[in-house]
């Protein structure tokens, strides 16, 4: 398979599962919004190596295998810092996850979490549209990007894990912001030449 192609079953197989995810009082308003489930996921591809993206594909095909949704799970996940009560009533259904896993959610957070720093210092308004950054933020209504980051690294395969951070800490030697490659692409797809004109024109 391409690099195109496997984000394409990656795009449409996490889309199914998006779709399958429970919430209370019905489907989320974003679980219509496939252009922009798209746009995200495929943005978060590109700055992935594509020994990564072959891993990951094969992670959520094996999922399917055994009728588990990642989706689900990092949704759930997301709730242990959000919704903490809540969460306790579900625990016992979410995998575990390994120390070596645990450990390799860390490093690669810490690397991410460093790159939207240096980003929401280049481009506040731009940044400031998002998420907030640390989990400290968290409350049943807002979800920070450490935990919506943490959350999501946790359904990775550990040999995922691994190749995602192989593939940053080769990013990072070589001082390349693989946030900025993605935040890129994302403000391309919604008609901006770059970084600095979409930051230029939240501020106005």
């Amino acid at each position: 398979m391409t690099r195109e192609e496997i984000i394409a079953s990656i795009i449409a197989i996490e889309w199914d599962m998006f779709q399958a995810v429970p919430n209370i009082g019905g489907a989320a308003p974003c679980q219509d919004e496939r252009q922009t489930f798209e746009i995200m996921r495929l943005s978060q591809a590109a700055s992935w190596s594509q020994a990564a993206l072959r891993s990951y594909l094969h992670d959520l095909t094996q999922a399917q295998r055994q009728d588990r949704n990642l989706m689900t799970e990092k949704y759930a996940r997301m709730m242990k810092s959000t919704s903490p009560q809540e969460y306790a009533r579900i625990d016992h259904l979410i995998p575990a996850t390994s120390p070596s896993a645990l450990l390799l959610i860390e490093k690669i957070s810490a690397i991410i979490l460093d790159w939207e720093g240096e980003l929401a210092k280049k481009y506040p308004r731009l940044l400031e549209r998002g998420r907030p950054l640390r989990s400290s933020h968290d409350s049943h209504l807002v979800t920070s990007l450490e935990t919506y980051l943490k959350s999501e690294l946790a359904t990775y395969s550990l040999k995922t894990l691994e190749l995602y951070y192989e593939h940053l800490a080769e990013e990072q030697s070589k001082h390349i912001n693989g946030s900025e490659i993605t935040l890129a692409l994302t403000v391309k797809q919604y008609g901006f030449q770059s970084l600095e004109e979409a930051n230029r024109k939240l501020e106005a």
